[in-house]
């Protein structure tokens, strides 16, 4: 009966998007394990009023007076409009000039989701601290910042996860479907940051949760990291990540008694309930993020569906985070502009196709029941942990027929360089010819996807003026090759951006020698 009564909240609480965040936690859970941070300071708008959380016109406010007060260290613009006309800020933080390139540029993002308010609340918190807080003044000196508080203000205004086309703007980054996204990126590829840092927070109490140990449990982290485990990230960008940026923010969490772990969730396998931990999927921010060459992660603080309880909490976690990571950037300021480096000569062959490994493992969480900390043995399947099941050679060019002006759009968006063909010309290249097609998906983020496997054929081809080259030799390799080769699971004919058939050549062609 409890464990009914305990799904039946979860189902009304967790999934009524209109209705205001309701708390699905307890007192008891909250006193037990979850104790707020009340020596936090009340310095952001959330903070200063007992009911609610940041709207758009308090966030206005705040960073205006922000820039009213420190003109000189503080530069605010916008990257762009909300589907419904709501201007998104981007604030600059810098003690030098805005474009000095010597500096490591750290890229922060919260709010992607509209009811997960502490991720806006950190940021704007962490803006306040590195510009009143003099002890902290010195990293601006090596370091310059981009701070998205709010990305997606619709849905943050009305609690609502989703943007107002009803997409989720984390799944976005690589077919580009709403223009909070498209504005973000387009943001994120002029800042080109080295480090860039996605704030989130998670659902402690799943609807599979309510069938695990007596009568359910809930998730006792505090908070959790996700960082890259796609196979075609530099590797030393993957492993710097984990062991420096990663192995400091624990450190730092430990200091004040906060849980973590890396990312998971329950998941329906086989029939059972298993749970998955990492992800490699360029459609997310983290692995976008460090397909383009920075040390990237993305921040799950647990907060969805909990109101404002514990709210003070959250911020501090992941104030705790964001502030090592950047004194980490400060103390080894020439290590990461050098590995950056490293990465951008990246040049193993691409990863088409790959595996999770699964194992058992022990998980901590909070049994309702007795309102106590539990070990549980759970079947867990790793993207961070994958395995390639599939390669193939690393060409020295794409080449896009100009026709394909969706794509053109897409690719420019990203800040990937491109050369124009100026006169009709006679390459060899490799075409691709689809040898099969599955196409009958159930609709993905409203799009319509495509699996295709293809067999491609060197031969001389015609191109014509204005056909577009894509070197491989750039930083944005990487993402490139996401992009463009037919099979990845992300690239644009698997989102059907490039509608193709059996037998079909499609206009994308790859360059051996360039």
């Amino acid at each position: 009966m409890f464990r009914l009564v305990f799904l039946i909240i979860f189902i009304f609480f967790g999934y009524n998007k209109t209705h205001p965040q309701l708390n699905q936690q307890s007192k008891k859970i909250t006193k037990t394990f979850f104790e707020d941070f009340s020596d936090l300071e009340n310095n952001t708008p959330a903070l200063k009023k007992k009911k609610g959380f940041t709207n758009q016109k308090e966030l206005n406010l705040f960073i205006e007076e922000l820039k009213k007060n420190f003109p000189n260290l503080v530069e605010l613009d916008y990257v762009g409009q909300t589907q419904k006309g709501k201007k998104i800020p981007i604030v600059y933080l810098s003690n030098q000039n805005f474009k000095d390139s010597k500096k490591v540029r750290i890229w922060m993002q919260g709010g992607s989701h509209g009811n997960e308010p502490a991720s806006t609340e950190t940021l704007l918190f962490l803006i306040h601290e590195l510009l009143h807080n003099l002890d902290s003044r010195y990293l601006l000196e090596k370091i310059h910042f981009a701070f998205v508080p709010m990305l997606n203000i619709d849905g943050y205004l009305k609690n609502d996860r989703y943007a107002n086309n009803g997409l989720d703007l984390n799944r976005d980054h690589t077919k580009l479907m709403s223009p909070e996204i498209i504005a973000s990126v387009q943001a994120f590829s002029k800042f080109d940051p080295h480090i860039a840092l996605d704030f989130h927070e998670y659902r402690p109490f799943r609807k599979d949760f309510a069938q695990l140990s007596t009568f359910g449990i809930s998730s006792i982290y505090d908070f959790m990291f996700l960082h890259s485990g796609n196979l075609n990230v530099s590797e030393n960008i993957r492993l710097v990540n984990d062991t420096l940026f990663v192995a400091n923010a624990k450190k730092s969490l430990d200091e004040f008694g906060f849980r973590y772990r890396h990312y998971m969730k329950s998941e329906k396998y086989k029939g059972e309930i298993n749970f998955s931990t990492g992800s490699n999927t360029a459609r997310s921010s983290s692995n976008y993020y460090a397909l383009n060459n920075a040390f990237a992660t993305l921040f799950e603080i647990r907060g969805v569906g909990i109101g404002k309880t514990s709210f003070k909490r959250r911020i501090k976690s992941g104030l705790t985070v964001a502030l090592s990571y950047i004194k980490t950037a400060h103390k080894n300021y020439d290590f990461i502009l050098n590995q950056i480096e490293l990465a951008n000569n990246f040049s193993s062959q691409i990863v088409i196709d790959h595996v999770r490994t699964s194992s058992k493992e022990f998980i901590d969480a909070i049994d309702i029941e007795t309102n106590s900390k539990i070990a549980m043995e759970v079947v867990m399947h790793s993207s961070k942990e994958s395995k390639a099941l599939k390669k193939i050679d690393r060409p020295n060019a794409y080449i896009i027929k100009k026709n394909q002006t969706e794509i053109i759009e897409k690719l420019d968006i990203n800040g990937i360089k491109t050369i124009r063909i100026e006169n009709d010309t006679t390459l060899s290249v490799g075409s691709y010819t689809v040898t099969a097609l599955k196409n009958d998906f159930k609709i993905y983020e409203k799009m319509k996807m495509q699996d295709v496997d293809v067999r491609i054929d060197y031969s001389d081809i015609q191109f014509s003026k204005g056909d577009l080259i894509l070197p491989m030799k750039q930083k944005k390799s990487n993402l490139i090759a996401e992009l463009m080769e037919p099979e990845a699971p992300n690239s644009y004919v698997s989102f059907g951006l490039i509608k193709t058939g059996i037998n079909k050549i499609l206009p994308i062609y790859r360059i051996r020698e360039l």
